[in-house]
């Protein structure tokens, strides 16, 4: 408190606002009862205003005293007790509240314990009325069911695993066979590289006996085949190689197409115009080769050639004499 006080001088100003404002109701209230008994003239007031002025300047010592000051400073210690005071009330209501919220989880946590466990004899007791009696009884029915229970998944994940089993057996299978399939199509591929290099028939007609030995159905191996032993003169033995690959694939032109020359070569005309009417429904690419295939020379002057042909008679004239 001692601080609080201190010298007159360093407080006056604080001291002098306190003092005006415990005197400015006194003053309020001593005018308006005095304005109740009189209303007194402007000139009156004026007397009055320039009097107080006066005595204002007047003064000399302050309108305040120690005991004031005092006062205020009880007052304001006064406050900071109570506001102390309050803190500790409030922090004691939410301690509180906070013990009653873990008394009451702990309440509920009990009882939800001791339910159970009511729950569980209640149970046993059950089963003891139906006819199990004891719990050495019980034990052994719940092993039971559990084995039962262990034994049911235990053949079902087996099975799942057996299913799983075959499944990767079958993929690793098709996988192998991919790979070998992948392998002979290289080799075959190979094979195709070197018949294209080939000069001779002869030769030629080894490499697609190779390719026949990998891959007994491929019908282009035959029907290029058949094309090669044409050129060997062996037109009896191309129509054999051709009806082979018509049976693999019904729809190989170029299998038509080397019956046409094999019988153009027999000189059966009407046989191979047939066959070649056939190749050319499968494809008309074939058109252009039959026009500069020399195996047609003798069907230049017929006119159903020409026809198939769609071409002019004197373009077939012409064909003929540069054959």
């Amino acid at each position: 408190m001692r601080g609080l006080i201190g010298s007159p001088f360093k407080t006056a100003p604080s001291a002098l606002l306190a003092a005006l404002f415990l005197l400015l109701p006194l003053v309020i209230s001593s005018a308006a009862t005095a304005q109740e008994e009189q209303e007194p003239s402007a000139v009156e007031s004026e007397v009055a205003q320039g009097k107080a002025e006066a005595a204002v300047n007047q003064l000399k010592e302050p309108l305040y005293s120690p005991f004031i000051e005092r006062y205020v400073l009880d007052e304001l210690k006064q406050l900071r007790t109570d506001m102390a005071a309050q803190n500790v009330q409030l922090t004691e209501k939410i301690v509180d509240r906070q013990l009653s919220a873990a008394d009451k989880a702990i309440t509920y946590a009990t009882d939800t314990v001791t339910y159970f466990f009511y729950l569980i004899a209640g149970f046993s007791s059950l089963l003891l009325i139906l006819g199990w009696t004891s719990l050495r009884d019980v034990k052994e029915k719940v092993h039971s069911l559990a084995n039962e229970e262990i034994s049911k998944l235990v053949e079902q994940y087996e099975a799942r695993l057996r299913s799983i089993e075959e499944q990767l057996s079958e993929k690793t299978q098709h996988i192998e066979h991919n790979r070998d399939e992948i392998e002979l199509t290289q080799e075959i591929h190979s094979l195709w590289l070197r018949a294209g290099r080939e000069q001779t028939p002869v030769g030629k007609i080894a490499v697609y006996d190779q390719i026949l030995e990998l891959r007994k159905d491929d019908g282009e191996a035959l029907t290029y085949k058949a094309d090669a032993v044409l050129e060997l003169d062996e037109p009896q033995w191309a129509i054999n190689l051709c009806l082979q690959a018509l049976q693999i694939d019904s729809q190989n032109g170029n299998a038509f197409y080397q019956l046409a020359c094999a019988y153009a070569y027999l000189e059966q005309w009407e046989e191979s115009l047939d066959y070649l009417r056939k190749a050319l429904d499968i494809s008309t690419a074939y058109r252009d080769e039959a026009l500069e295939d020399s195996a047609f020379d003798g069907l230049y002057e017929m006119p159903e050639f020409i026809a198939l042909m769609g071409i002019q008679s004197e373009q077939a004239g012409g064909g003929k004499e540069a054959s």
